[in-house]
């Protein structure tokens, strides 16, 4: 790892750094790749907690904290706006500001992005969590945000757990119903965006909208 920027390093070797040492025989970068081996992989490390982390062998409390300190961290960095001057103008704009948040939720998160006439963002907010349907997401608690912040447009992105970006048929049904309320109250949605793991689909660019 001598003389590697972080970038260059692998998942386990950067674990490991936070590590520090191993036990016994076992290598630093040998209890991290066992670490993410149990988990079943990097994304779902952050489920692990810190009762089940100290399972592992080589791992005690204060390493399983350091663990979790490091997740909460990186989970926080990622979620953290932008300048509300930002603005999105491009599919692949919006899935980068909220991919990395996002790719790593194990349930349907539904957040909608609020635009100005410049397609600055006001804010973003979570309509709903858990499986994506038309009960859930209704257009009045959509529209209720939009007109109480003075929004022109919103763009509706949500996540899919399996990694698989694909519209369903409740995606297609939903992304519908709110962009048709949407033109009777002249607010637009300018797309709807599916995050996945490391991918994204827009509605607008396969002409669904």
């Amino acid at each position: 790892m001598k003389g590697q920027g972080a970038e260059k390093l692998s998942n386990a070797e950067l674990l490991a750094i936070l590590l520090r040492t191993g036990y016994s025989e076992t290598t630093a970068i040998q209890l991290a790749e066992r670490i993410i081996s149990q988990a079943g992989g990097l994304r779902f490390l952050p489920d692990y907690t810190l009762e089940e982390l100290q399972e592992i062998k080589g791992i005690g409390l204060a390493k399983a904290v350091q663990i979790k300190a490091a997740l909460e961290l990186g989970r926080r960095m990622a979620s953290t706006l932008r300048p509300a001057s930002l603005s999105l103008s491009s599919p692949q704009e919006v899935a980068n500001f909220l991919m990395e948040e996002m790719r790593y939720y194990h349930k349907e998160y539904f957040k909608i992005i609020l635009l100005n006439t410049k397609n600055q963002i006001i804010s973003i907010e979570d309509i709903s969590i858990g499986s994506l349907n038309s009960s859930i997401v209704h257009p009045r608690e959509i529209y209720n945000l939009a007109v109480k912040k003075s929004a022109a447009a919103v763009i509706l992105v949500h996540n899919h757990p399996s990694g698989d970006p694909s519209p369903s048929r409740e995606d297609m049904e939903v992304t519908k119903r709110v962009a048709e309320a949407g033109k009777i109250l002249g607010i637009n949605v300018l797309d709807h965006i599916i995050v996945g793991e490391g991918s994204y689909l827009s509605f607008k660019e396969k002409g669904f909208l």
